[in-house]
């Protein structure tokens, strides 16, 4: 008996508090601000507390949705993390548009905004930054900058079929979509990315940009930069970064019959789930149980009904975030997805060969950590002054 009291006052102890959910308030919510469990010791330091704690857990990661559990950790870093997301990672994105031709009924300033707007599969991690001294419009790199042209003219279609009366049949590109972006290489580009039309192309090739009749043409040429949302809303990687805390349903007393069907209605498709069960006097019962509670979105419907609102308890784990996010960013490329070792860094060393400084550096910092990261470096040693490499 008393093993069995000690293990119960453990699972009490392991199981973190819960925020309850009343019909119209939280009753305690002020005692959670801040709120995080402790899995260290006592006596440990913040840092060693938050690397005992934190933890991440993927739940689903397909077609660019990405759902995954923080837990450990405080609203507030929560939210950081979230406004990171949004603001501070970098993308590919069209930034200048060269207009040569429009006769379309779209103006030149929203067909800009718009080519702007169009996600791209680059991958920003291949690029750099534009330099921020400026630059004439007409000089470009191969290493910062993607070059795009859109050129499409609408015409009449000799091959139309008599009965015919839509527009697509009538007319031929009588629609302008994201998929007539053409990708055109720059310096050492096309020797880079061989494979640049699919690597650096449109992600969706959908995207309506202009209707057009005959006459109309669109010819332009675009630039696109890599840079963050915190500068524009265009380069933000992601479409979608929301997160709740995890729900917890808890059934005071059975639900059965009638009442389990109506407790299933009042939850998300599935959080309830009916069984059959035999009770002990061999009937067969309709009973509700709790499948998943984390699919449970707090609409409280429950309480709408006088005969549910008593069996049932909603709360809330203040310290368990769930997290989705919906990226319009294409996955990096193959061998490159989740692989930081193909991604190397280029280091330049200057030293002087008879300075004992540089010598020390060499042998007591560059070489062991040279020896640890090779698969990630590239170091070139530049000789200063009147030394030469031989």
């Amino acid at each position: 008996m008393k093993e069995e009291n000690q293990e119960k006052k453990q699972v009490k102890k392991e199981r973190p508090p819960q925020m309850v959910l009343g019909e119209h308030n939280i009753p305690n919510a002020f005692e959670f601000m801040g709120y995080v469990r402790n899995e260290a010791d006592k006596n440990a330091l913040p840092l060693e507390k938050f690397q005992k704690t934190m933890r991440i857990e993927v739940v689903q990661d397909k077609d660019n949705v990405l759902e995954f559990d923080m837990i450990g950790c405080s609203s507030a870093l929560v939210n950081a993390f979230r406004r990171i997301l949004l603001s501070e990672v970098p993308s590919m994105a069209i930034e200048k548009v060269y207009v040569i031709n429009n006769t379309s009924v779209v103006q030149d300033e929203v067909l800009a905004h718009r080519l702007g707007l169009i996600p791209l599969r680059a991958d920003p991690r291949l690029f750099e930054y534009p330099p921020s001294n400026g630059r004439k419009d007409d000089e470009v790199s191969d290493q910062d900058t993607l070059r795009y042209e859109l050129k499409v003219a609408c015409t009449k279609n000799p091959q139309k079929s008599q009965d015919s009366q839509l527009p697509e049949e009538i007319y031929k590109n009588s629609s302008v979509y994201s998929k007539d972006i053409k990708w055109v290489p720059i310096g050492r580009q096309a020797e880079m990315f061989p494979n640049g039309a699919e690597q650096l192309g449109v992600l969706e090739n959908d995207i309506l940009i202009s209707k057009m009749r005959p006459g109309h043409e669109i010819h332009v040429y675009m630039h696109a930069f890599k840079g963050i949302s915190k500068d524009h809303a265009k380069y933000s990687p992601l479409s979608i970064a929301t997160y709740r805390l995890l729900p917890n349903i808890e059934l005071l007393t059975p639900v059965t019959g009638k009442k389990a069907d109506l407790l299933k209605s009042c939850f998300s498709p599935g959080v309830i789930e009916v069984v059959e069960r035999k009770t002990e006097e061999g009937e067969s019962v309709r009973e509700a149980l709790v499948k998943s509670a984390r699919y449970d979105y707090c609409s409280r419907n429950v309480f709408r009904y006088p005969e549910l609102k008593d069996c049932v308890k909603l709360t809330r784990v203040p310290d368990h975030f769930i997290w989705i996010e919906a990226s319009e960013e294409t996955a990096a490329p193959s061998g490159l997805k989740d692989d930081s070792a193909q991604q190397r860094v280029h280091i330049a060393v200057y030293y002087e060969a008879l300075c004992p400084d540089s010598r020390s550096f060499v042998v007591k910092q560059l070489m062991p950590t040279y020896r640890k990261l090779s698969a990630n470096l590239d170091v070139e040693m530049v000789p200063y002054g009147k030394a030469k490499v031989r």
